[in-house]
């Protein structure tokens, strides 16, 4: 249900910190989403990413838009490392100013914090960009 990959495994490319927050994020597959939530039995998409880089020792705030501006731009999806925040407009932002984040699984998936009805889900980095209406930015964290 949660659409993660029976064979998923973190990226070996992986540095430690990411390692921690992917490891974290992982282990809420499948909580419920409820908008303002950061844990530990439910989140929102800016809560979890909050959480899972907080497990790793790094501080986000608890609102996409800025977390829009943590970290360092990554310019190509190529470029993307696992850990990296995926940020798109969602359905109340817009290409400049997203509304909606995810984690970057590596292998061109992406673990977000998508809705009330699929709760904490995994889908594939071209999925996540398309529901979300548009890339707005990559961000590199740690």
């Amino acid at each position: 249900s949660h659409g993660l990959p029976a064979d998923y495994t973190i990226p070996g490319s992986a540095d430690a910190a990411a390692t921690t927050a992917l490891t974290f994020a992982l282990a809420q597959l499948d909580k419920p989403y409820v908008f303002g939530a950061a844990g530990p039995a439910a989140y929102d998409c800016s809560g979890l990413t909050m959480a899972a880089w907080a497990a790793a020792g790094v501080r986000l705030p608890h609102f996409t838009g800025t977390q829009a501006e943590a970290g360092t731009p990554v310019s190509d999806p190529s470029q993307m490392r696992p850990g990296d925040l995926v940020l798109v407009p969602g359905d109340d932002g817009t290409l400049t100013e997203p509304g909606h984040v995810g984690l970057y699984l590596g292998y061109g998936l992406v673990l977000n914090a998508s809705s009330p009805q699929t709760g904490i889900r995994v889908q594939t980095f071209q999925n996540f960009v398309h529901v979300g209406h548009g890339l707005s930015s990559i961000r590199h964290i740690a």
